[in-house]
């Protein structure tokens, strides 16, 4: 699936149920096992409540309604964060990163779906956007496809983004144990890099588990593979110009990137948090394979 067609269909809840479909048929036999919400019982319908939980079928069978009472029992509770910062919107020609996040949230937000687990939904730049409950009921889940949908369609903002402010107001606000999983360029402030490792901290001292994957462009992004010719280089957040021969700046920032990204894998090691390399390049079955490692490390 490429990200162009991502963007050209539009419809993320169904594309995220198709790749996570063709996902479970590549591995040959399903990881989910059992629901967490258990039927209990009928009770007779009240004249006004939802039509929701009516049970057609004994209606079919007796002429009277009864609605259908659940006790739900959520396994697992998970807040997404995604950082839709303006260097997100990088490669320009296909919005590669956000587009590549906002189609890898959903893919985990239909396997939470389908395991009973419940959701929330938290996107961010310089401060946080859009905060969501962490629910499980069918109405959430399909709300936050829709806002995911709607992310899409937005025009490239302008700022920074403050990834480890919005850890740390995250940690502060997660009152029960969570799965945390954040979809970042973590091009915050490489040169404050500690301010980050606190806020990744901050989480683990809570008790979340973190998933962190590290949304890059390997190839230009990490690797620098330009070719031998003059650049003219755009931050894609202050919007800051500098025009350079390709080739004179490689290794410079290759040791930069690669020195800070040595030190970003050594902390998550350090405090136990998933730290995965996600190559925009490499397609979602790499994001979902970590996921499922993940959950069934917290059974």
């Amino acid at each position: 699936m490429e990200l162009k067609q991502i963007r050209e269909f539009g419809n993320i809840e169904f594309l995220a149920r198709q790749l996570v479909e063709g996902f479970i048929t590549g591995l040959h036999k399903s990881p989910f096992h059992g629901f967490s919400v258990e039927f209990a019982e009928h009770r007779l319908y009240n004249t006004g409540e939802s039509t929701r939980h009516i049970d057609w079928k004994v209606f079919g069978k007796t002429d009277r309604l009864y609605t259908k009472r659940y006790e739900e029992e959520t396994n697992l509770r998970c807040q997404i964060l995604l950082d839709v910062s303006a260097s997100m919107y990088y490669p320009q020609q296909n919005l590669g990163k956000i587009t590549f996040s906002i189609m890898a949230a959903a893919s985990i937000a239909h396997l939470l779906q389908r395991q009973k687990d419940a959701i929330g939904l938290c996107t961010f730049s310089e401060k946080i956007e859009i905060d969501t409950p962490v629910r499980s009921t069918p109405t959430h889940v399909h709300k936050l496809f829709l806002l995911l949908e709607n992310l899409l369609k937005k025009d490239k903002p302008s700022g920074k983004t403050a990834v480890a402010d919005v850890i740390h107001q995250v940690a502060d606000k997660i009152n029960k144990r969570s799965l945390v999983i954040v979809f970042s360029d973590m091009f915050e402030n490489i040169a404050q890099a500690d301010a980050l490792f606190s806020a990744l901290q901050h989480l683990k001292h809570n008790q979340h588990e973190v998933l962190l994957f590290h949304v890059v462009d390997k190839k230009t992004e990490t690797d620098f593979d330009f070719e031998d010719r003059p650049y003219e280089f755009i931050d894609m957040e202050s919007g800051e110009k500098v025009k350079v021969q390709a080739s004179q700046i490689k290794q410079h920032y290759r040791q930069y990137i690669q020195e800070y990204n040595h030190q970003l894998k050594l902390k998550c090691g350090q405090y136990k948090i998933d730290f995965i390399e996600a190559d925009i390049q490499q397609g979602f079955h790499q994001i979902l394979y970590a996921y499922l490692i993940k959950r069934a490390k917290m059974k």
